[in-house]
């Protein structure tokens, strides 16, 4: 199926969204959950699979479904056609603070490699997919780098990274040491493997893991300051582990007066 050619514009700053301007008669695949807004005229549709229409027939489509579900994704993905006669708009949202990239998978040689929760939307025509490493080193230790999505075409594509973003460009044997969770995205030529950071003493009270990602040039390389992964522990950690009232979690809770002034606020008057 050819690539429908979208235009698109990225508003906000810490929560970013990406608004894209459809033709009559283009399409955007989107993540579910993650569209916004959109004008009347556009329809969704909910189809198995990654909605490239470049598998054909219930086989095809339950292979790519499969391949999504392996990544972690669902089984289904939103297809948002214009059906008007005019240009109209659709909005996509990021899940967390961080920041969308556009990629042109054209100027990148038809094919993105990146974390298996970055895709957030493109252009009807680009096929999702999976990406297995291919040393076993990876597929024991890799993490969060293991298994990878794939994104192929010639169209338009977002993907969403978390906090800052910083682009590098890397030589031909140029090597960069990373946290497998910082990787946002990165080119075929690129080679990645996962290498042990070398003392035990670093390993347990380091705080950085067991491993970490060696990419090796030539090739592009995305970097996310703000992995989920670290967002979600920081939350889970600072929330209250405890049993207990609604009450105990808030400013209020964990002091004397406080929480009796929280239990009269909610009602525990006996």
């Amino acid at each position: 199926m050819p690539m429908d050619v979208v235009d698109y514009e990225i508003k906000g700053s810490e929560m970013q969204f990406v608004e894209v301007e459809l033709d009559p008669g283009e399409a955007a695949v989107g993540e579910a959950g993650s569209m916004m807004f959109m004008d009347a005229g556009i329809q969704m549709d909910t189809v198995f699979g990654d909605g490239s229409g470049a598998q054909s027939g219930f086989l095809g489509k339950l292979l790519s479904a499969g391949r999504r579900v392996i990544t972690g994704e669902s089984l289904f993905i939103t297809v948002y056609t214009n059906q008007a006669s005019t240009k109209l708009r659709i909005a996509f949202a990021a899940p967390y603070p961080g920041k969308i990239l556009p990629m042109d998978l054209r100027e990148l040689g038809g094919m993105l490699i990146c974390q298996k929760d970055a895709f957030l939307c493109a252009a009807r025509g680009v096929s999702l997919g999976i990406y297995f490493q291919q040393k076993l080193s990876v597929g024991f230790f890799g993490g969060e780098g293991f298994v990878m999505q794939k994104l192929e075409g010639d169209g338009l594509a977002f993907v969403h990274a978390g906090g800052t973003v910083i682009k590098r460009e890397l030589q031909a044997g140029q090597v960069l040491l990373i946290d497998t969770g910082c990787i946002v995205a990165f080119t075929p030529s690129v080679n990645f493997e996962i290498q042990y950071v070398g003392k035990i003493k670093t390993a347990l009270f380091g705080g950085e893991g067991l491993f970490f990602a060696k990419v090796t040039g030539p090739g592009t390389v995305w970097l996310q300051s703000l992995p989920f992964s670290r967002l979600a522990s920081r939350v889970f950690a600072a929330a209250p582990q405890m049993g207990g009232s609604r009450e105990e979690g808030s400013v209020l809770g964990g002091f004397g007066a406080g929480s009796l002034l929280g239990g009269v606020i909610g009602g525990d008057d006996d």
